[in-house]
């Protein structure tokens, strides 16, 4: 018998066999659900059903031939590092993802947070891929090159939940970017943006365009130089390099960006500074009130400090600052 755990809840009868018994064909389940040799909580299934924690699935197989699915799932191995974790509950983590770490593999060869945020639940014991079906997960993302929160989930029903709050924009976000030239009042800027799979580019358009998306950025000044801006941005809608290409589309690029920044800008800041990425960084996440499971989250805030990187560029060329 397998008990639904509450990780696994939310997800479909048919994906939590297709885990579990990794050897049987779908034709084959779907066979042994129709002949009922698998059963929901004592009852025929179909196996598009939800399942909810403590569901009870009954298998009956012969011994040798649940083993011989069971066991031709491979085991996987996740690699390890030290995670800045700022928060944690049984349903999401919030890491501090450093620059240089993607934040979901694009590639089978890469190594990103999603894979050492799984080590870290294997190694602390709250999850196994030989056992659960659910598979935990980056919840929102940064590029590579940007630092700061990521929310991951732990369970289907986080996962599930925070991409709501993600899409209907109940969690707001908040950035610290350094940026070309002196700002010098709040703005709100809406446009359009359209990416280039390709290329890996967005361009941003200040009128509607075929297959293009509407973007908000909002931003206030925070310190200035003369040729320098800190910049507290407030991202209301999520779309790819919106905050670089928005500000680099009226002429305040962030530092160090080299897909959209200023190159001679850039090329002073890696020769003066080390600096070869861009200086912006996920600073501040806000929740909304929140209904159980998630009760703890409930109107709470988390921030990331500020990378060395970052603050030696700000105490270089503003001296005093504030945040």
């Amino acid at each position: 018998m397998i008990t639904v755990q509450e990780q696994e809840a939310g997800q479909r009868l048919a994906k939590l066999l297709g885990s579990r018994l990794g050897g049987a064909s779908t034709g084959f389940l779907y066979k042994m659900l129709r002949k009922k040799n698998i059963t929901l909580n004592g009852k025929k299934a179909d196996g598009s059903e939800r399942l909810c924690a403590g569901d009870e699935i009954r298998i009956f197989l012969s011994e040798e031939t649940y083993e011989k699915f069971a066991s031709h799932k491979v085991e996987e191995r996740f690699p390890e590092a030290h995670l800045d974790i700022i928060y944690e509950d049984a349903q999401i983590l919030i890491v501090n993802k450093p620059a240089g770490m993607l934040s979901q593999k694009s590639s089978p060869r890469d190594v990103s947070l999603n894979e050492y945020m799984l080590g870290y639940l294997v190694r602390s014991g709250q999850w196994s891929p030989r056992e659960q079906a659910f598979r935990p997960s980056v919840c929102s993302r940064l590029d590579r090159n940007t630092s700061g929160l990521v929310v991951c989930g732990k369970t289907m029903p986080a996962l599930q939940r925070m991409a709501e709050l993600l899409r209907s924009r109940e969690l707001k976000k908040y950035y610290f970017c350094l940026v070309s030239g002196r700002v010098e009042s709040p703005q709100r800027l809406e446009a359009w943006l359209k990416k280039d799979a390709a290329s890996n580019r967005v361009e941003i358009f200040d009128r509607e365009q075929d297959d293009a998306l509407p973007i908000v950025t909002e931003f206030e000044p925070l310190n200035l130089s003369d040729r320098t801006t800190l910049l507290k941005v407030h991202l209301i809608t999520g779309r790819p390099h919106q905050i670089r290409a928005h500000l680099a589309s009226i002429g305040h690029p962030v530092i160090g960006d080299a897909k959209y920044g200023d190159k001679k800008r850039n090329d002073s800041f890696r020769r003066k500074f080390g600096i070869k990425r861009q200086l912006l960084h996920a600073w501040h996440i806000e929740f909304p009130a929140m209904e159980q499971p998630f009760e703890l989250l409930s109107g709470k805030s988390f921030e990331a400090d500020l990378p060395h990187d970052f603050l030696k560029v700000m105490q270089a060329e503003m001296g005093s600052f504030r945040i």
